[in-house]
């Protein structure tokens, strides 16, 4: 029997800002009203800062109407 090794850490990317800009000039401040967050919380995930609630991930997710890969990727270190 293989001993359970613990996986290394990773790191949560996404193209908020890419999308965001792609989509008529949305505003970090009108990307966070529509989908209940602060404007520091929308600059903190699109600088990499701060990974998003799984809530908060999926209402960005619902609001640009793409799948959750085209938006957030998690890279595992080895």
């Amino acid at each position: 029997m293989k001993p359970k090794t613990k996986p290394g850490k990773g790191k949560v990317t996404n193209q908020i800002r890419r999308i965001r800009l792609a989509r008529s000039e949305l505003t970090q401040a009108e990307l966070a009203e529509k989908v209940g967050a602060t404007r520091q919380t929308i600059i903190a995930i699109e600088a990499g800062k701060y990974a998003p609630s799984m809530e908060l991930a999926f209402r960005i997710v619902q609001e640009f109407g793409v799948s959750f890969e085209d938006v957030f990727q998690f890279t595992q270190d080895k």
